[in-house]
């Protein structure tokens, strides 16, 4: 039977990227939505993948959510991808606490709201995946996102403190770290902002939705059981660490 996998924010751009990589290698894929209706039908539509709506962000929409995903795919999830993510950036003299409390919620509670709802399970049948995609600014940080790095690099410690848990117990929990993407995300990076940004980028170029997606394949799979605790930064060498 194949192994059931969910991807968060799994929709649109790097999460989109992630859920079709999984299907194409035999997993059984749910992808998560929070607001994007016309874009998350599309893309069941498009790639046969079923769609759940639910916020991320509330414990008990995830605790529910994931119970509605299990008996929909027809069993328990064996691997979680934490990928839900938002910006609302400014610096720290203009950030209004709500713009702190919603990046922090969604890209960090999330990552706790949706592991504690599989890991015990995991535990149980002895074999777990989850990953958990952070950021180049959780890593080197970003002027006018506190809020976005401080959620990326708790990430990382999150990754780090979990997977010392389950690591006898099957369950892997490793981070992704990508650089700048092409997404909608940076699309809506000014055009001279942008080209500042590539022209910091070793490699000259923005990095694929793909890439990072091989990265979380590899990472998912079953004789990937001997990394654990690590990030895996995918940056073309914009930052090294």
């Amino acid at each position: 039977m194949a192994r059931v996998a969910v991807v968060t924010g799994g929709t649109r751009g790097i999460g989109r990227a992630i859920s079709e990589a999984l299907k194409g290698a035999g997993y059984n894929v749910a992808a998560t939505y929070a607001g994007n209706e016309e874009a998350a039908q599309r893309f069941k539509s498009e790639t046969g993948i079923p769609v759940f709506k639910f916020d991320v962000a509330h414990f008990n929409a995830c605790t529910e959510g994931v119970k509605a995903i299990e008996a929909a795919l027809g069993g328990p999830i064996d691997v979680l991808v934490n990928n839900a993510g938002i910006t609302r950036d400014a610096t720290m003299h203009r950030m209004s606490h709500e713009q702190w409390s919603a990046v922090i919620r969604t890209n960090l509670d999330s990552c706790f709201n949706m592991s504690r709802a599989v890991i015990e399970g995991m535990r149980e049948r002895r074999f777990g995946r989850i990953i958990n995609i952070s950021s180049i600014n959780g890593q080197a940080g970003q002027i006018g996102q506190t809020n976005y790095a401080a959620a990326k690099a708790g990430i990382l410690g999150f990754t780090k403190a979990l997977a010392q848990e389950g690591a006898s117990r099957g369950v892997t929990v490793n981070a992704v770290a990508p650089g700048y993407v092409e997404t909608d995300m940076v699309r809506a990076v000014p055009p001279n902002v942008l080209e500042q940004i590539v022209a910091r980028v070793p490699v000259g170029r923005l990095g694929k939705p793909e890439e990072i997606a091989r990265a979380v394949l590899f990472l998912a799979a079953d004789e990937a059981g001997y990394i654990t605790g690590s990030t895996l930064s995918i940056n073309g060498g914009q930052y090294m660490d």
